[in-house]
């Protein structure tokens, strides 16, 4: 039979997932002011799919469109930070609560945890902070898919772009802290091991606001 060869992305989703990551790996942070010419001679490509990419990031709220100047990266608003920790708080606690209620899914639970804990400490080890923000997201989000609640888990997905900006904004000016982070989460895992679902919320309360609220 022959070899299917896999159709190359249109020019306006590449030029979407580039800036799109980008922004979310912190390497054009908020407030950073750039043009549809930088990205566009960045992916030698034209700047009509480049524009297109921006109206649909500009509409996910990470880009602002100025006329006659460019664009510009929009820095996650305080009030916003604070909303999206207040439902991480919320979702992984009841997440963990469920998972609790049935302890035979609990093992194969915690060991998805560690295999997520040992990819983020990997990326600590080779320092690149960019993949150390994102697989925080995916450790987190191992918690809330153990608790085998789908709707929590689909709206808990949508926060996973807001957390690596945040994690990116808070982490790093302070590199020093990201053993500290390894260590709570590491703390969590013990905690849901020994089956303490109220020490669990007030630990991730603390892990959050060190980290975050700092």
């Amino acid at each position: 039979m022959p070899v299917k060869h896999s159709e190359p992305k249109p020019a306006a989703d590449r030029a979407y997932a580039v800036t799109k990551e980008l922004v979310l790996s912190g390497e054009l942070p908020g407030g950073h002011l750039f043009s549809e010419g930088d990205i566009a001679t960045r992916l030698d490509m034209s700047r009509t799919p480049v524009r297109e990419a921006f109206l649909r990031l500009q509409a996910e709220g990470l880009l602002q469109l100025i006329p006659k100047r460019g664009v510009v990266v929009v820095p996650v608003p305080p009030g916003e930070a604070e909303d999206v920790l207040d439902a991480r708080e919320t979702i992984e606690s009841a997440a963990v609560r469920r998972l609790l209620r049935r302890p035979e899914l609990v093992p194969a639970a915690l060991d998805e945890m560690r295999g997520a804990l040992r990819v983020q400490r990997g990326h600590a080890d080779a320092g690149d902070l960019a993949a150390f923000a994102e697989a925080d997201e995916t450790f987190h989000r191992t918690i809330v898919t153990a608790g085998r609640n789908e709707l929590m888990l689909g709206f808990y997905t949508t926060l996973a772009d807001r957390q690596r900006r945040m994690s990116i904004r808070a982490l790093g000016p302070t590199p020093e802290q990201l053993p500290i982070v390894l260590r709570e989460h590491e703390a969590l895992i013990a905690i849901i091991d020994a089956g303490d679902d109220v020490a669990f919320a007030s630990a991730l309360r603390d892990h959050l606001s060190g980290t975050h609220r700092r």
